[in-house]
């Protein structure tokens, strides 16, 4: 059996082989049941995020593509929903179902943790001992929780986290415009390698820390002769202390909430995370399907109640 996480951005896919990632921006028109061809004949088990692509005028629109082009290719897929059960055809239950897969395969070994799932886009921020209470809740439900931080290490406009920055002891206010991406900050700040940045840069230019310098001054409006490398560090670095501030307090709220003793990490961010905040990654438990985890973890559970290993 195979485990699929469709997002709006990326098509994750777990197999024996190991983590197969490929980009998909549904709102492009990617070709999702193409992309899924060389995965055909195989049993499936499927997570999604990706209905809230704008491509669709809702949800449902979104969950019936999804489904249909899933089952084009695979035709024995069965979809996890947020009612923690898996089901054959498009219900509403499927929207963004995929962090309480994660939760589903972890909440027993680790109980007493709170998961945080870094990823390009967003932050999970799962209290693994409230599983019950979890179930049901949509996207805007964990907003309201703080549950959901939208956030990640690649796709975030810096603009998004910080209104101004202060550059040589000046409030600068900064443009709305999507000029530099956390994957540039991070990129520049040496939290992330070159080949990590797979998202396109938002000038659709190189993906090296010269390329991402000259976007960040951008979001001053400036060039690098006006401020200098280090003036576009500075902005890489004061929104990457927005994007932690806000991660932790997520973090702290769960931890509080919840009682939880511990943190555990998944995702591109899952050992900068750690670090910064006092985790363990998940990658030392369970290896590199980490990456991918709602894709390993809806195969996984899925495995284990129909009894197989």
């Amino acid at each position: 059996m195979i485990g699929i996480d469709i997002g709006g951005a990326n098509l994750k896919v777990v197999d024996d082989a190991g983590v197969h990632i490929h980009y998909c921006p549904l709102w492009q028109g990617a070709p999702l049941a193409a992309l899924l061809k060389p995965y055909a004949g195989e049993d499936a088990a499927v997570v999604m995020s990706g209905e809230l692509a704008d491509c669709f005028t809702n949800k449902m629109d979104g969950i019936r593509w999804i489904v249909g082009a899933v089952r084009e290719v695979i035709p024995a897929a069965v979809f996890y929903g947020t009612d923690a059960a898996f089901h054959t055809r498009p219900v509403p239950a499927l929207a963004a179902a995929n962090w309480l897969a994660s939760a589903d395969y972890l909440r027993e070994d680790y109980a007493d943790a709170v998961l945080l799932d870094v990823g390009s886009t967003t932050a999970d921020v799962i209290p693994l001992n409230c599983f019950e209470d979890l179930k049901g809740l949509t996207d805007t439900r964990r907003l309201q929780e703080r549950y959901l931080v939208y956030t990640g290490m690649l796709r975030t406009n810096v603009a998004t986290l910080v209104s101004s920055v202060t550059l040589d002891g000046t409030v600068t206010p900064v443009s709305t415009e999507y000029f530099a991406s956390s994957a540039d900050a991070h990129l520049v700040l040496g939290h992330i390698a070159p080949e990590d940045y797979t998202s396109p840069a938002p000038d659709n230019g190189e993906k090296t820390p010269e390329a991402a310098l000259r976007r960040l001054a951008r979001v001053v409006c400036a060039d690098l002769d006006e401020i200098g490398e280090s003036g576009a560090r500075t902005v890489a670095r004061q929104f990457w202390d927005a994007q932690r501030t806000v991660i932790a307090r997520a973090v702290e709220h769960a931890v509080s909430r919840s009682g939880a003793g511990r943190l555990i990490t998944a995702g591109i961010g899952a050992d900068l995370f750690a670090r910064e905040l006092g985790g363990v990654t998940l990658d030392e438990e369970i290896g590199e399907v980490s990456d991918a985890l709602p894709a390993y973890a809806v195969r996984e559970v899925a495995l284990r109640r129909a009894g197989g290993t």
